[in-house]
Parts: structure tokens; C-alpha cells; sequence
């Protein structure tokens, strides 16, 4: 096993492929099963089969091969056992910063969600979730899909209820205004508030991140073709601000 088989198999935390999972799980596909991909994507390669990589489509497999060097090299050569783990560790990666974006924007939304100086009514709790989400006026709002009309009393009830399911593909009225919760997690949280005060480099700028992508904004890469003008307009205004 060469040199660089053996720094990506190891299990620290700093592992880079750790480091990889956590920024590809943001930018490109998020849930995803890394193990199941990477072998069937594998065998896919090896034998040229034409069935489909699990559930997941080919094209983030080769997303992930393009954006590693040196990964398709040690999968090929790797063994079986090998293969697993290297999704595994990837997979780690994709789980933890889902979980790290989750306890740093629990506190950090607060201040985003009314203009300064103004509280948010009724007031909000900075370590509970359970009286957010379509359970407060304000946070319903934003979560509405865009599809849908948070001002009627029928549609409000159904999603606190949870009547009406939220899919994947309705995308949720803050995902349109403003800029705060991307920034956060790509620049920094203190460029959220344009304060001056980031001493380190921003993920996007540490993972050579030039663009948005569409798993960047909605942890989703199956949408269809009318997200062009989103993404072009988001890539415009976050790189016209750069860190």
C-alpha cells in the first residue's frame, strides 16, 4: 500500500478524507450510503455495467472521483475491506459537519430573523428547538415551501400538524432571501454580520470552492434545470463579497 493509501485509510479525525466527506456532504450529496457507493461505483467502472450506483446517480460517483485527486487510484487498488472504509470515513465527514452546521446555527438563526434592534415574537429559546420549526410564526414562515402559503390558516395548520409532508425537492422561503445561513457555513459567521473579525480562511475558499452548487443549497443534486438562475444569482452575490 503506497504512502498516500495509508494517510487516507487512517482513522483520525484529521484524516483528510474525514475533511473531504464533510465538505463534499455540503456542496454535493449529504445523505448518501459512501460505502455502497464507492463499491458499486467501483464495479460499475471495473466491469462497465449499465445498472444504476445503488439509489445515487452516477454522476455524484464521479463527482466524488473528480474531486479528490488520487482517490480513484487507491480505490482500484484497494481491497474490498479498503473500499468500505475509505466510505466510511467519508461518510463521517458528511455526518459531522451536518451535525456541526446544526449547533452552530441554533443560536446563530436567532439573530437573523428579525432586523436588529427588534425581538422576535413570541420570544425564542437559544438551546431548545421544540417551539420552532412551523411552531412559531416567524420560523414557519421561513420554512414554508415556496409553493406554498404560509398565510393561510389551512396550509399553517396542516404543516404544524404535520398533515402535509415536506419533501426534499420544496424548497423553503429562506433558501430565496437573504444570504446569512450559506455564508455561515462557507465564509464565515462573523462575515454574516460583516464584522471584521475572521482570522481563519472560509471552507469555501480552504476546498478551492469558486461557485455555488446545487447541494450547497438544498443538500439536494436531482433538481431540475429551472435552478440555473438561483445558483447563478447566489455564485454573484456571495462572490461579490468574498471573505
Amino acid at each position: 500500500m503506497d504512502a498516500l493509501s495509508k494517510t487516507l485509510l487512517s482513522g483520525t479525525s484529521s484524516n483528510p478524507l474525514v475533511l473531504h466527506g464533510r465538505h463534499f456532504g455540503q456542496t454535493v450529496f449529504a445523505l448518501c450510503n459512501y460505502p455502497a457507493l464507492l463499491t458499486t461505483g467501483i464495479l460499475r467502472l471495473e466491469e462497465l455495467q449499465d445498472s444504476a450506483i445503488e439509489d445515487y446517480p452516477a454522476e455524484v460517483f464521479m463527482s466524488l472521483i473528480d474531486s479528490y485527486p488520487g482517490l480513484l487510484d487507491c480505490l482500484m487498488n484497494g481491497e474490498e475491506e479498503d473500499i468500505i472504509h475509505l466510505g466510511e470515513l467519508l461518510g463521517k465527514g458528511a455526518a459531522g459537519v451536518r451535525g456541526d452546521n446544526t449547533k452552530t446555527l441554533k443560536s446563530a438563526v436567532l439573530k437573523w430573523l428579525v432586523p436588529r434592534g427588534q425581538a422576535v415574537i413570541p420570544p425564542l429559546s437559544r438551546n431548545i428547538k421544540s417551539d420552532r420549526g412551523f411552531n412559531h410564526e416567524v420560523t414557519g414562515a421561513l420554512l414554508c415551501p415556496a409553493g406554498l402559503d404560509w398565510s393561510n390558516a389551512e396550509t399553517k395548520q396542516s404543516l404544524e400538524s404535520s398533515e402535509t409532508a415536506v419533501c426534499g425537492d420544496q424548497w423553503p422561503m429562506f433558501i430565496y432571501a437573504g444570504y446569512e445561513v450559506f455564508k455561515h457555513i462557507f465564509t464565515s459567521p462573523s462575515l454574516v454580520n460583516r464584522e471584521p473579525k475572521a482570522t481563519r480562511s472560509g471552507n469555501a475558499y480552504l476546498h478551492g470552492m469558486k461557485c455555488v452548487t446545487r447541494g450547497s443549497l438544498a443538500y439536494d443534486p436531482n433538481e431540475s434545470e429551472e435552478v440555473t438562475d438561483l445558483m447563478t444569482w447566489w455564485t454573484q452575490f456571495v462572490t461579490s463579497h468574498p471573505l
